[in-house]
């Protein structure tokens, strides 16, 4: 009897990483919106976009949580405006590279590779995958739209 209480010890040991193999936990999905060390758009001010026609960095002193992230802002003014309607001025896409969503791809984005079209903000990779991006942008959006928010699962 000991032999086939060790035989199916054996088999158990023999079968316990393939086991494992079919056990492991899922990935985790992407967050929501594209955050460095927490902070949104690399600490750009979304509203600056829209008012200023620029990239302006915010401050820790005009901040607020808002889909998972940390937004600054570059004044209490423009905190207050985007805390009226922030899908009016948070970046499409979470602040992913809007490019990149129209491979069904997520890649960061830097506050100067930035375009507003139709009154939306889109982020890019770098300036220079902005200005392929910036060839087709209602294709573009169609293709990058299709694929968001199912790309983050």
């Amino acid at each position: 009897q000991p032999m086939i209480s060790r035989r199916h010890l054996l088999a158990a040991a023999a079968a316990a990483p393939t086991a494992l193999l079919f056990a492991r936990p899922a990935m985790a999905a992407k967050p929501a919106v594209f955050a460095e060390d927490g902070i949104a758009i690399r600490g750009a001010d979304p509203v600056a976009f829209f008012t200023e026609g620029a990239p302006v960095i915010g401050s820790a002193d005009h901040a607020l949580e808002w889909e998972g992230a940390t937004w600054h802002f570059a004044s209490a003014e423009n905190m207050e405006t985007f805390m009226g309607n922030p899908e009016a001025y948070a970046p499409q896409y979470g602040g992913y590279c809007a490019f990149a969503m129209t491979k069904g791809a997520i890649a960061t984005s830097v506050p100067e590779a930035w375009t507003i079209y139709e009154g939306k903000l889109y982020l890019n990779f770098s300036v220079n995958v902005r200005q392929v991006w910036s060839e087709d942008i209602p294709g573009n959006i169609a293709l990058a739209d299709a694929n968001w928010p199912g790309v983050l699962a």
